[in-house]
């Protein structure tokens, strides 16, 4: 039995732009191609697609799970191996969770007091957090990827450090808006959006649809999904719809 890629993309959650990327680096071909052109995925492939994207929510890049699975013999060992890096994984995410938590709660009490919210250990804020998922998965965008690879190739390692604290920050402050009940098109949500785009776009120029697509990617990539939903439940789909309202209202 075979499935085409479009049933394939529903079932697993990635676009099919994705898996027919993934075909195209020779990471994951279809079992068949029809005579209409269009690609059809068997069992193995399924298989071959769930231990992608288990190695894609642990953070690791399409060339490194290219050497993973070049490098593998047995099915059975290899998945043993994923199940171990999935509790490693769950550990953190774990720790994320009290995290969050954790600030929540000295938010919620410096309210209460009618006091600015002290830090102590400001590192505190950070604990569990790995921004490299979801820069990583700019991958899924080669263009603009290249152009932070350069960025990031004339950064010392601060200011790297200080720019992903920035990008768990700005989820942070859009965590809290979702939160405070802010639609997704409201001012203050798409203020933060606004930030975000100008971020992007101070690197090279991203059209209103290629916009929607890396907020699509914030739900359809596994990765970026793992890093928003670990923030809060919801906060992928939230940027993604803030997005959508951003480049409707400001970029058609």
């Amino acid at each position: 039995m075979d499935w085409p890629i479009a049933e394939v993309a529903r079932m697993s959650g990635v676009t099919a732009r994705t898996l027919r990327h993934y075909d195209e680096i020779g990471l994951l071909a279809p079992a068949r191609t029809g005579a209409n052109g269009h690609r059809y995925y068997g069992e193995g492939q399924l298989l071959l697609l769930q231990q992608i994207l288990v190695l894609r929510a642990l953070g690791l890049s399409l060339e490194d799970i290219g050497r993973v699975l070049a490098e593998q013999v047995d099915e059975v060992e290899a998945l043993r191996g994923h199940h171990l890096r999935l509790i490693a994984e769950r550990d953190r995410l774990d720790t994320l969770a009290a995290t969050v938590s954790r600030t929540i709660a000295e938010l919620e009490q410096s309210r209460k007091d009618g006091t600015p919210m002290t830090i102590n250990r400001p590192e505190n804020l950070f604990d569990g957090i790995q921004p490299e998922q979801y820069q990583d998965s700019l991958r899924d965008f080669p263009e603009h990827a290249e152009q932070v690879a350069q960025r990031v190739a004339g950064m010392s390692p601060q200011d790297i450090e200080a720019g992903q604290r920035e990008r768990t920050a700005q989820m942070i402050r859009l965590a809290e808006l979702m939160a405070e009940g802010h639609r997704a098109d409201a001012g203050p949500v798409q203020t933060e959006i606004d930030g975000q785009y100008q971020a992007l776009t101070a690197l090279r120029p991203v059209s209103a649809e290629e916009y929607r697509e890396i907020g699509r990617s914030c739900v359809d990539n596994p990765a970026w999904r793992t890093a928003y939903e670990a923030i809060a439940p919801g906060l992928a789909a939230f940027q993604r719809d803030a997005i959508d309202a951003y480049a409707a209202d400001r970029l058609a």
